[in-house]
C-alpha cells in the first residue's frame, strides 16, 4: 500500500517508528509537510497537491498534526477523505479531541469521570467559581496550552483569584479544575489503538513539580492498569471518534479520572517505558481496516 504520514518533520521519533513499520511490512511511505499541502476543492475531483505535483494513489495517511496546526492539519485530512483515502483519525474526531472544552463537555455527557471543571468568561464569576469546584489548591489550565504549558497549581484561593484574573485580562480561554492531592503529580498513558489499549506507562513529575509531562522533565514506567481504567480509556477515545489515542488518566479516590484525550500520541515515551512496538500495531491497524473496507465494498458491489 502506499502511506502518507502527515508531519511536519520526519526526523521525529513517532514519524521515524511510522516509517521503519511500514517499510518492514513491504508498505510504500512518504511523509507529507502538512503546512506545505494545497488543495483544489473542485467537486468532481478534489485534489491535494504538494511541492508542484499532485498526491496521487494513496491508501492511507497517518495524520501527526501539531496542535498549533489543528486548523490547517484537519482541513488536510478532509481533503484526503474527499478523496477517498482512509485516515487512521478522521478529522472530525481530531477537532473533537482537541477542543479542549468541547471534548470534557462530550465525555462528561457519556458519563466519563473526570475532575470537577468549571469555565467562565467574566472575572466577576471568579468566586463562585472557585468554590464550585471545590476550593484552593486548584489547576488552572489554558484552553490553547500543551505539553504542560499554560498549566498553573494555585495553592490558594488568593493566588487563584491572581492568577484567574490575570488571564481573563489577557482574553485568554481557560478551564478551572479540582486538584488530585492522591495522584502524587502522576498520570497513566493508556495508548489507545481500535477497541483495545495495546500499552500503558506511568508517568511520574519529577521533584517540586507536579505536572508529569515527559516534556516537563517528568519520568516514564511500565503500569499495570485496572480494567476500570482499561475500559475508561477505551470508552473515552470511541467517544472522541478516535482509533488511535493516548488518553491520560489519574487515579482518585473515587476511580480512574480522564484528563485528556490526545489524538496524536508521541510514541518514544510510550515504547521506551513499555518495550512494545507500538508503531507497529498502528500499521497492522491501518492494514486491517483498508481490507475490511475493500471486502465490504465487494460484498455491496456484489448486491
Amino acid at each position: 500500500m502506499k502511506v502518507a504520514i502527515l508531519s511536519r518533520n520526519a526526523k521525529l521519533y513517532s514519524t521515524r517508528r511510522l516509517i521503519e513499520a511500514g517499510e518492514a511490512r513491504g508498505h510504500e511511505v512518504q511523509v507529507v509537510d502538512t503546512l506545505r499541502c494545497y488543495m483544489n476543492m473542485a467537486t468532481h475531483k478534489p485534489t491535494i497537491h504538494y511541492k508542484g505535483k499532485a498526491l496521487e494513489g494513496f491508501d492511507a495517511v497517518i495524520p501527526r498534526i501539531g496542535a498549533s496546526i489543528t486548523f490547517y492539519g484537519t482541513a488536510v485530512v478532509r481533503q484526503f477523505e474527499m478523496m477517498g483515502v482512509y485516515s487512521v483519525n478522521e478529522s472530525v474526531a481530531i477537532s473533537r479531541s482537541r477542543d479542549k472544552l468541547r471534548s470534557l463537555q462530550l465525555l462528561s455527557r457519556k458519563g466519563i469521570g473526570m475532575p470537577v471543571t468549571g469555565f467562565a468568561h467574566s472575572p466577576d464569576e471568579i468566586p463562585d467559581l472557585i468554590d464550585m469546584v471545590g476550593g484552593a489548591p486548584l489547576v488552572i489550565k489554558l484552553l490553547e496550552g500543551t505539553q504542560g504549558i499554560g498549566v498553573v497549581l494555585a495553592d490558594t484561593r488568593k493566588v487563584a483569584e491572581s492568577v484567574i484574573e490575570a488571564f481573563l485580562g489577557l482574553k485568554a480561554n481557560i478551564l478551572i479544575q479540582e486538584y488530585i492531592a492522591e495522584s502524587s503529580g502522576a498520570d497513566i498513558r493508556c495508548l489507545v489503538i481500535g477497541d483495545k489499549v495495546v500499552a500503558a506507562m506511568k508517568r511520574q513529575a519529577k521533584p517540586g513539580e507536579f505536572r508529569s509531562n515527559l516534556h516537563r522533565g517528568g519520568s516514564a514506567t511500565l503500569v499495570k492498569i485496572t480494567p476500570e481504567e482499561r475500559a475508561t480509556a477505551v470508552r473515552a477515545a470511541r467517544i472522541m471518534g478516535l482509533n488511535v489515542a493516548g488518553v491520560d488518566l489519574i487515579r482518585s479516590n473515587h476511580g480512574a479520572l480522564v484528563m485528556e484525550v490526545n489524538s496524536s500520541p508521541g510514541l518514544e515515551g510510550i515504547e521506551s517505558a513499555t518495550g512494545k512496538d507500538v508503531a507497529g500495531m498502528i500499521i497492522s491497524f491501518m492494514e486491517k481496516k483498508i481490507i475490511d473496507g475493500k471486502a465490504s465494498s465487494r460484498t455491496v458491489g456484489k448486491g
